[in-house]
């Protein structure tokens, strides 16, 4: 019986202990490792299998693919580090008030993931990107009429918008890829779908 017990006793540790040590990285991510003495390193992992020290070090997986930021009326605000939002309200150059919906397209730069890590957290959704959208679309639609966006000049509403954000978000370690808005709407529409 006390045999027995040492070998399971003995099967968890090394389970533990194997586990500890290796870090495996998938494809389109990268790891950052959390050193209890040096703190977040500088490097991250690429793709592949990697070693650690266990108990010591601890990484944390961060996707690098493009990032789908899709603001929509299907979106479930109850998740707050879920990549998305729920429609803007913005105003209009010409006082009308409007929801916007639509998807930006985002990555990390694998060289600041680091330093997204050690200064601002995992939550940098919630912290960093979704002010930062709601802020930006409220004040590039306050420089159009809202026939404009609607009509002709939706490409330079949505380039403009992109240049907003890269502005804030490349030196935090974030690319915008592309905007691409899909519904303008009044405000008012918005009310009559949460009424239903």
């Amino acid at each position: 019986m006390a045999d027995s017990l040492d070998k399971l006793m003995y099967s968890f540790v090394m389970e533990d202990v194997l586990k500890g040590i290796f870090i495996y990285v998938p494809p389109g991510y990268v790891a950052c490792v959390y050193d209890l003495g040096r703190g977040v390193l500088k490097k991250v992992l690429t793709p592949g299998l990697h070693l650690k020290i266990p108990f010591w070090q601890k990484a944390k997986l961060f996707n690098t693919q493009t990032l789908e930021y899709s603001i929509s009326r299907e979106f479930n605000g109850d998740n707050k580090k879920a990549m998305g939002d729920i429609p803007t309200a913005a105003v209009t150059q010409d006082d009308k008030r409007v929801g916007v919906e639509g998807t930006i397209l985002l990555r990390l730069d694998i060289h600041q993931i680091p330093a997204i890590w050690q200064t601002v957290g995992e939550d940098f959704v919630e912290k960093i990107i979704r002010p930062t959208v709601r802020s930006r679309i409220r004040m590039v639609m306050s420089r159009f009429d809202k026939a404009d966006i609607i009509g002709q000049k939706r490409d330079a509403v949505e380039t403009e918008l992109k240049n907003e954000l890269e502005r804030i978000f490349y030196s935090r370690g974030i690319y915008v890829e592309n905007v691409l808005l899909s519904e303008i709407a009044d405000v008012s529409e918005y009310k009559k779908i949460a009424d239903k």
